[in-house]
């Protein structure tokens, strides 16, 4: 089902919504990155994945642009084509996506008796008229089924309701913070994935060929652009309105992901520690939310001298970190070291010699 943008005064349950960031209101990393295309990841919006395959020659810039529908949210995720690919190889893709953790999916009953219907609403508008893809992809068990939708040059909402999966009670998604479907918006496709029959009235098991079947190619002109907002999956054949949600609230469920520090100004805290020995110092990040998983690594900008540790009175400029070092679902260590001057075991600041310095911790999907 298709309509306009409706009324969003409505209050129904708070919570029904299991996508994050759907008002495109949260962008931790950047709200704007440009010449992307050659790799997939995660660029600005947070929770919002590109997932790029086989090369494509087309470029975009993705960002977080003031344009959303009235009442609905003040912000959209933009893509802008800047290089077109119109000679397109099997293998490509261009698709904006999020990942569910099986533990928060559990209302779905998906793969056993009793299993309930998904609707998935977003608001949308692009350059054009294009045909693109709405999917739902059971990572757990290779199951499929996408739904097409059209786009005009006006915001569009559009109510996609899905078949319940009873499967023969073998494929439920899993209770845990895995990844345990994706909700996938098809922009650009190759044949490998559009040469088939779109799989739109049942859940089934994957066949690459019937997943994008009959969609447009975002990367047709760089006169293309896509816009969209207000996006929402929830239990049950009827869209609601969509959910507005404190942006306290967004963030927070967005630093269960992806957490970031700074940029700050000068001279700014970053975090507090200790001196390990007269060189090295530790820098503990305390996370504001717990984690979905230990992160790994640590996400860092500049240069080494943008970091600076102020011990007792003195303030020593780093010779080379930040590092990662250890990491917990509720804190983050990284270290930094100087060339000499520190007193081991005397508690420390860790400060910003640069506007452009962060710290940033991932647990992503």
């Amino acid at each position: 089902m298709t309509k306009a943008r409706t009324n969003a005064s409505a209050s129904p349950a708070v919570g029904r919504n299991m996508v994050i960031n759907g008002a495109m209101n949260v962008a931790q990393r950047s709200a704007s990155v440009t010449g992307l295309g050659a790799a997939s990841g995660y660029f600005t919006l947070d929770r919002w994945y590109i997932a790029e395959g086989d090369a494509s020659a087309g470029r975009f810039t993705m960002s977080q642009t003031a344009d959303g529908p009235n009442g609905i949210s003040a912000n959209c995720l933009k893509l802008d084509c800047t290089t077109a690919d119109t000679s397109i190889a099997a293998g490509e893709t261009l698709i904006l996506r999020q990942r569910f953790e099986g533990q928060n999916l559990q209302r779905i009953g998906k793969g056993v008796a009793g299993a309930k219907q998904i609707t998935v609403s977003f608001y949308v508008k692009a350059n054009a008229a294009f045909t693109f893809g709405v999917e739902l992809f059971d990572e757990d068990n290779a199951r499929q089924i996408t739904k097409l939708f059209a786009t005009t040059t006006d915001w569009v909402r559009h109510e996609l309701t899905f078949a319940a999966d009873e499967d023969d009670g073998s494929s439920p998604f899993a209770d845990d913070n895995a990844n345990s479907l994706i909700l996938a918006f098809w922009l650009h496709g190759g044949a490998t994935y559009t040469g088939g029959t779109l799989n739109t009235a049942t859940f089934a098991n994957n066949t690459n060929a019937n997943r994008a079947a009959g969609i447009d190619s975002f990367f047709s002109s760089t006169d293309n652009n896509f816009f969209i907002t207000g996006v929402q999956m929830e239990v049950g054949p009827v869209a609601t309105e969509f959910e507005q949600e404190d942006i306290s609230t967004t963030l927070g469920k967005c630093q269960r992901y992806y957490y970031k520090t700074g940029p700050l100004v000068n001279n700014d805290t970053f975090c507090l520690g200790f001196n390990a020995s007269t060189t090295v110092a530790v820098g503990v990040t305390d996370f504001p939310v717990t984690m979905r998983a230990e992160p790994t690594a640590l996400e860092q900008n500049g240069t080494p001298a943008h970091y600076k540790i102020a011990h007792a009175s003195t303030v020593t400029t780093c010779s080379a970190g930040p590092s990662f070092y250890t990491a917990t679902v509720g804190s983050g260590t990284a270290t930094f070291t100087v060339s000499s001057g520190l007193t081991a075991g005397q508690g420390i600041e860790i400060r910003s010699l640069n506007s452009t310095a962060f710290l940033a911790w991932s647990a992503e999907l």
